[in-house]
């Protein structure tokens, strides 16, 4: 793998810090550490400095293939790792005691919600304060240390606090391997008086994790895949539909092998984008109740048999509950479970095994593929307006769907900036992601952050509103630290324009900002960034024009100015759906 680009980091100074220089080399906590991440593919770690972490952080920097990216604060840190682990595998945060980590917790409920192996990294108390009664700052003023403890156990699969060096290296090991394992954030507490002192548990270069593969029940395997196939192959119109549970089952490759072999039509849950080759020549697109993509819909709702693989039924990508999906049609199959109508369902049967196993049993079957190119019509272009018209955003995305290619990668905010992505046809090999399930507004900036940094041949195009931009923008000063070369579509519609369509009020309007304005300050004249507002389709060929052109190698951000009520139609009717979901009353007693 590549070392992390160094510019604009704090890291590898010309001298070692004093608390590294003499044990660089002998086996200390902070070098196993800095090596443990090495090993798992971590080679940038984000992080905010606090006098608990600083030790181990000159640990970490004195480690050369690990680059450390200093952030603004501890929620862009987190999101950052959130979003180098969707690109890497795994990602790393190092923060300081309470004040550093209950400002990451949000970051990292959501890489817990999202399935990403982030390991959450805390500068704690020296060792000798534990259970001496003593009140220490950065806390709540009371002599138990446990608050954060406490805090990250319901958001991390597990938690390890190190204040002996006795049993450091056990802990540190379990923690990461069982974030690997699980594909969930770990929390890994530190005292800050122990990285740099030499222990002989240390001595040797840390052994590579050896993780036994999950390998399936073979009987339950075999009974899965016989009760399935004779399931579908009754069928007459058969669908198949990937969610976001593919990628923690590592199981794109065993989808696409059954979709080859069956024939069926190929759709996406919304939050499952990016994980389905859209490429594919049975792709018919997003499925997602009434705002799916079209003739999407009508094909899966109205299949007599559906296989759903990772899938996510929630309020939001079920619309509100409003999926014509009926369960004894359904063939449910997660990471490590296959479940077949109402029953029966089989345990320890993975994900992969079972998807590939299918493949050699089914009949092909192209009679819904058949059914969907009879109806199928192709979408219309918007409107054409005059030069000077205002910009409307249909128009934007057609120009931002006309940039994607396999060097390209889409990030997508929470808000209107989901259903408009969710539309554009991505080319083999185009990233794309966005946080579904949490839906925390502002994480795309971190995100963007980290994705770019752990994704260095690709070009990340971010689509962010202005109302999450808000809540996280100072980040973009580390992405210019960083040399990243993103293009970042501010759209500027005055508001909250996603809340606005489940249920409008005087709250969802946000003070305007400068934002090319703000982003110009934060520049600063260091590094390379280029900003431009856009307010028709012309100014946006331009910008385009020259992000693509002479500013490719620069930050690009492209401010661009919208109508309040320029909405999808699909946040129109879905906004609809989610409101009378979220105000139904209270059942009777």
């Amino acid at each position: 793998m590549e070392v992390g680009n160094k510019m604009g980091s704090s890291a590898h100074p010309t001298s070692l810090p004093p608390s590294v220089r003499g044990c660089a080399s002998s086996g200390t906590l902070g070098r196993h550490l800095a090596r443990r991440l090495v090993e798992i593919g971590v080679k940038d770690v984000f992080s905010v400095p606090g006098d608990f972490n600083l030790t181990l952080l000159d640990h970490l920097i004195a480690e050369p293939e690990l680059n450390l990216v200093g952030c603004c604060n501890e929620l862009n840190a987190g999101y950052a790792a959130d979003g180098y682990a969707r690109a890497k595998g795994v990602g790393a945060c190092v923060v300081t005691f309470t004040v550093g980590g209950l400002s990451l917790l949000n970051a990292i409920a959501g890489a817990y919600s999202e399935n990403l192996p982030v390991i959450c990294i805390v500068g704690g108390p020296n060792s000798n304060d534990y259970g001496t009664n003593r009140v220490l700052h950065h806390t709540i003023g009371l002599p138990d240390f446990s608050q954060e403890l406490r805090c990250f156990q319901t958001i991390t699969c597990a938690q390890a606090v190190v204040n002996n060096l006795d049993d450091a290296h056990e802990l540190i090991d379990t923690a990461i391997s069982t974030a690997l394992k699980e594909s969930k954030p770990v929390y890994i507490s530190i005292s800050c008086n122990l990285p740099g002192i030499p222990h002989p548990t240390f001595a040797r270069e840390p052994v590579p994790f050896f993780l036994a593969p999950k390998v399936s029940n073979q009987l339950g395997l075999e009974a899965a895949v016989e009760a399935t196939a004779d399931f579908l192959n009754k069928a007459v119109k058969p669908v198949l539909v990937g969610g976001p549970k593919l990628r923690v089952a590592k199981a794109q490759e065993a989808f696409v092998e059954l979709a080859d072999a069956s024939g069926y039509p190929i759709a996406v849950m919304p939050s499952g984008k990016g994980l389905v080759p859209e490429h594919h020549p049975h792709f018919i697109g997003t499925y997602w109740g009434a705002v799916s993509t079209s003739f999407c819909g009508e094909i899966v709702e109205s299949a007599d048999a559906y296989v759903f693989v990772g899938p996510i039924f929630n309020d939001y990508s079920s619309v509100g509950y409003s999926l014509l999906i009926k369960k004894e049609k359904a063939i449910i199959v997660q990471p490590n479970r296959v479940t077949i109508g109402n029953g029966p369902s089989f345990g320890w049967v993975f994900m992969s095994d079972f998807l590939s196993a299918l493949a050699k049993k089914l009949k092909r079957n192209s009679t819904a593929m058949e059914n969907y190119r009879r109806i199928f019509i192709p979408p219309g272009m918007p409107l054409k307006h005059g030069n000077d018209e205002p910009l409307r955003v249909n128009v934007l995305f057609k120009h931002i769907q006309e940039m994607l290619s396999g060097d390209s990668a889409v990030i997508a905010e929470t808000g209107d900036s989901w259903f408009n992505c969710q539309k554009l046809r991505l080319p083999e090999n185009c990233g794309y992601e966005f946080q579904m399930q949490y839906g925390s507004i502002g994480w795309s900036v971190g995100a963007t952050l980290g994705y770019a940094q752990a994704a260095k041949d690709k070009r990340v195009i971010a689509c962010i509103g202005d109302g999450s931009f808000q809540v996280t923008a100072q980040d973009i000063s580390t992405m210019i630290r960083c040399g990243q070369r993103s293009i970042i579509f501010l759209i500027n519609n005055g508001g909250y324009t996603i809340e606005v369509e489940i249920h409008d009020g005087p709250y969802n309007v946000i003070k305007n900002w400068n934002y090319s304005g703000l982003v110009d300050a934060i520049h600063n004249g260091e590094g390379k960034c280029w900003t431009v507002k856009v307010r028709t389709e012309e100014e946006l060929k331009e910008a385009i024009a020259a992000a693509t052109g002479e500013k490719k190698d620069s930050l690009c951000f492209i401010e661009v100015f919208a109508h309040k009520d320029d909405t999808s139609k699909e946040l129109l009717e879905w906004g609809s759906r989610v409101s009378s979901a979220n105000s139904r009353p209270p059942n009777p007693q």
